[in-house]
């Protein structure tokens, strides 16, 4: 009888711990929720184990020297560019110099008679423009003129026999506008070769309806100037590409060699991207650019801008997964990529097509002018422009909720200020060439030429290609796992090792179990998560 009180005591004090522990995990649980509000940062999915990288091992000192070496290569390069050749060749001509006795009717109209200077492979492509000079006594006085242009090419080969170029169903009238201001008027493309066949070439032109122009006016002279690449400068374009293909092989090959013994599903979101960028970064530098001096094709030119296309598309949907991917490991294709597939499908796309298409009917057709000739030609670039901006204001979006939501924390805010920096350094530099090529470019109806294709000078075309892959070579070295990386099958039966090659989201989140009982509606560790 007297156990039984106590028997009966133990049992309540029992239940009464039991229920104080109870009210106490949903306190916790209730404290839990609402700190989800007051500080978002923590608020998000567990990302997925990753392999170690080089990024989270180097101190300051390492960031310091490794920023000193990408700007002292990127400066070199901008200085072997100053000091090389120039990107054009241009050879001018008057018309009085070929017929002094020219009558002002035989001045209005033609024929004119030109013979190009010496060229070779090396000289790439030839653009003739013609710029008409007038007198006009009124110097404010500006106004547009529209008037066709007939064009008749001939090729002089080895043998000294003339051989016909653009045939009779390219022999038809082109349609220029001609706007002049005070005594000069506007440069016009009369005739583009994309393809140098023959050393020599003789092109005869006339026009019509500038009559009623040279009876008001006078025109007193034309200017021929016949533009191509300066040989010197695609024999270097064609070196340093090599020399970049030749380094961007062995950078793939050494990045895949330090992940060769890590399971793909264990490695970090930026490493599978190294292995898509790599790649595109070969094509980039173009294997086979040399066989566009070779053969009469569009083909070489056309893999040429896909593979620049293909490169420059892929880093900038690698952007926005980064800082999109960064806040979250379920990335569902229809969720997730579909829609940034849509914003650089139609920049890859509009680019591909419209140059293709281009260098196409150039080949075909020497007297082929976009500008003119496709009426859609500026609704395509508007377009194209209407994308780009699109684009960076997504992109801006990402950069500020991955900021916003994850930056306090240890190791993402380490990983976005590295992908931000570099990030910013090649945006501005490729805005800075795109600038420089609407202004300066030595091919005006290259749509191309007005974004990333053509370079105005020898430094911008180093600058540029240099950053690129010197900018892929520093993140290959920044996400490549350490020489100290334990592989994963080593750690997971060793609690010892646990911890040694614990990725940056399992410091932040702790073990599995401990993310249980802070969040018991977090799937457990069976449950596959989507990539």
């Amino acid at each position: 009888m007297n156990g039984y009180p106590k028997s009966r005591y133990c049992f309540n004090s029992a239940f009464l711990k039991m229920k104080l522990r109870s009210a106490c995990n949903q306190f916790g649980d209730l404290f839990s929720e609402f700190s989800k509000f007051i500080a978002p940062t923590y608020y998000h999915d567990r990302c997925e184990r990753s392999v170690q990288m080089r990024l989270y091992t180097l101190h300051k000192r390492e960031f310091v020297l490794l920023f000193l070496v990408f700007i002292a290569l990127y400066t070199l390069c901008v200085v072997i560019g100053l000091a090389g050749p120039s990107t054009s060749s241009t050879v001018s001509l008057h018309a009085t110099d070929i017929k002094p006795e020219l009558n002002r009717s035989i001045m209005a109209t033609g024929p004119f008679l030109l013979k190009s200077p010496t060229l070779s492979a090396y000289s790439q492509q030839l653009q003739v423009t013609a710029q008409i000079i007038i007198l006009n006594e009124d110097e404010e006085e500006t106004f547009d003129k529209t008037f066709d242009v007939n064009v008749v090419v001939y090729g002089i080969s080895d043998k000294n026999e003339h051989m016909l170029v653009s045939d009779k169903k390219h022999n038809k009238n082109r349609t220029r506008d001609l706007h002049c201001s005070k005594k000069i008027c506007d440069a016009i493309t009369v005739l583009h070769l994309g393809f140098l066949e023959y050393s020599h070439y003789v092109i005869t032109i006339r026009f019509y309806g500038l009559e009623t122009i040279d009876e008001k006016y006078q025109i007193t002279d034309v200017l021929f100037q016949f533009q191509s690449y300066n040989p010197a400068y695609t024999k270097m374009e064609i070196w340093f590409r090599m020399i970049f293909l030749i380094v961007t092989f062995y950078v793939t090959c050494w990045f895949s060699h330090s992940l060769r013994h890590f399971i793909h599903h264990d490695w970090s979101y930026e490493q599978k991207w190294m292995f898509v960028l790599l790649p595109l970064l070969l094509l980039y530098n173009n294997p086979i650019f040399p066989m566009s001096f070779l053969f009469n094709s569009w083909l070489p030119g056309m893999l040429d801008v896909t593979f620049q296309a293909s490169f420059v598309s892929a880093m900038l949907f690698f952007w926005l997964c980064a800082y999109h991917g960064i806040r979250q490991n379920k990335r569902k294709f229809l969720s997730f990529y579909f829609p940034k597939c849509i914003i650089v499908g139609l920049l890859w796309i509009s680019t591909v097509i419209l140059t293709s298409s281009q260098k196409y009917h150039e080949l075909q057709d020497p007297t082929f002018d976009y500008h003119l000739d496709i009426q859609n030609f500026t609704g395509f670039k508007i377009f194209f422009g209407i994308v780009c901006i699109f684009y960076f204001l997504y992109l801006a979006c990402l950069v500020v909720k991955a900021y916003t939501e994850v930056h306090s924390m240890p190791y993402f805010d380490l990983r976005l200020k590295f992908q931000t920096f570099t990030m910013i350094i090649v945006i501005l530099n490729s805005v800075t060439n795109m600038v420089l090529n609407i202004k300066t470019s030595i091919l005006k109806d290259n749509f191309m030429a007005d974004f990333t294709h053509n370079y105005s000078s020898s430094a911008q075309f180093l600058s540029f290609y240099g950053l690129l892959n010197f900018y892929l070579y520093n993140m290959a070295y920044v996400y490549s796992p350490p020489g100290n990386a334990v592989l994963e099958s080593r750690v997971k039966d060793n609690p010892a090792l646990s911890m040694i090659d614990d990725s940056d989201e399992e410091v932040i989140y702790g073990s599995d179990a401990e993310g249980r009982l802070l969040n018991p509606v977090q799937p457990g560790p069976d449950k596959e998560e989507s990539d």
